[in-house]
């Protein structure tokens, strides 16, 4: 692992999806479920089945006050409330995701509300008006959700279905349903309707920039938080994000016991190389030494670029011991390398410091060790591995 882990975010620990799931109730956990994607839809589909209870209430109120039948009350009902909480329990179960791209099943629930609403027309004369009134609430329902032309079918769809319940009706009951009166109340309903449609177009297209920007929001901060943790040139691991990696690695090590040991790395005749061949040489040589380390590293490793020609690895569970036969590895694999794409007949070589991290102490001082010990390897002669000499005696 080139790039060592970021250091837990506190508020993103509080807001996530595990730590909310176990701070509701089992009420909550009984109504919701534990996925959070099903949360908002389950809330809205609980927020209808109230509506539908609502008017189921007032429909058979209005059979008790015999301004309708009592069985069309209680059939209405019947068909309104099973309806309604069978989307529920598709949507809470998960198997609305199986039926379709739309786990909300929005679409599916506003066209059984247009058929219910328009059954309950036909049935109800004395509440004509409210059951228009119904039918805009319905299309407004998936003003969040649905797609224009998803928002124009269904405007179309509930016209169509009440133009046809009322050329019935006026051919059956015309005494209940006055042609003239009819003719007016489609006026109005297709006022309002194609209202309502153009309303919920034009949330609809806000809902879509708004995404869009959320979206690029969202590509914008990662950006600026790859700039914050990663250096441009070999894609490791900048020297700030490495340092709170160094950090995070000894709050972990102080909770398990594990040593922790830390290694500066400095490339051996890198300014003769820069000198003699140019930057742009010795950029690549930065570069393909980068890809040795992602390559040469443990998973468990992490690995960022301290400075110039300067590399520091965290070797989290390792000793001093350990990490410098580690390091010994990874300098014999450097040197069987071949850089002949970035200067034919090149080699490379480092020097390496190795020094182990305690928990309690400043993440300086330890790389200070690393660093001493890597100039005491310079001194020797380059190419070789040196341990701090008190993590030495210790292992």
């Amino acid at each position: 692992m080139s790039t060592p882990p970021t250091p837990t975010d506190p508020i993103r620990a509080a807001t996530s999806p595990a730590r909310k799931a176990a701070a509701v109730g089992p009420l909550s956990r009984l109504l919701f479920g534990d996925v959070p994607e099903r949360r908002g839809p389950l809330t809205l589909t609980l927020l209808s089945v109230l509506v539908y209870a609502l008017f189921a209430l007032v429909v058979n109120w209005q059979a008790r006050m015999g301004l309708m039948d009592a069985r069309d009350a209680a059939t209405w009902s019947a068909i309104g409330l099973s309806g309604i909480l069978g989307f529920y329990a598709l949507i809470r179960t998960g198997l609305s995701r199986r039926l379709g791209s739309d786990p909300s099943m929005t679409f599916p629930q506003i066209t059984f509300s247009s058929l219910a609403t328009v059954y309950g027309y036909a049935i109800d004369p004395p509440m004509r008006g409210a059951v228009i009134a119904i039918m805009v609430l319905n299309l407004m329902w998936g003003m969040f959700v649905l797609r224009d032309r998803q928002t124009l079918g269904l405007c179309a769809f509930g016209l169509a279905l009440l133009a046809a319940t009322m050329g019935w009706k006026i051919a059956t009951r015309p005494d209940l349903f006055p042609p003239r009166i009819e003719m007016l109340n489609f006026a109005f309903a297709a006022i309002v309707l194609v209202a309502a449609a153009v309303v919920s177009m034009r949330m609809g297209t806000l809902r879509m920039r708004l995404a869009q920007r959320k979206g690029e929001l969202q590509q914008a901060l990662a950006t600026i938080r790859e700039l914050a943790q990663v250096d441009e040139l070999t894609r490791l691991s900048n020297r700030r994000h490495v340092i709170e990696a160094l950090a995070a690695e000894q709050v972990r090590c102080l909770r398990s016991g594990r040593p922790l040991s830390v290694v500066l790395i400095d490339l051996d005749h890198f300014k003769a190389i820069n000198d003699q061949h140019g930057h742009a040489v010795g950029d690549a040589v930065l570069c393909a030494f980068a890809d040795a380390l992602r390559g040469g590293l443990r998973e468990s490793d992490a690995a960022g670029r301290w400075g110039g020609e300067e590399f520091l690895l965290l070797l989290p569970d390792t000793s001093a011991a350990a990490a410098a036969v580690l390091v010994d590895r990874l300098r014999d694999a450097v040197a069987r390398m071949s850089f002949d794409h970035v200067l034919p007949g090149l080699r490379i070589s480092f020097s390496a410091g190795v020094t182990e991290c305690a928990p309690d102490e400043h993440s300086h001082v330890a790389i200070e060790r690393a660093d001493q010990a890597m100039y005491l390897a310079k001194e020797a002669g380059r190419a070789r591995t040196t341990v701090h000499g008190r993590d030495a005696l210790s292992a």
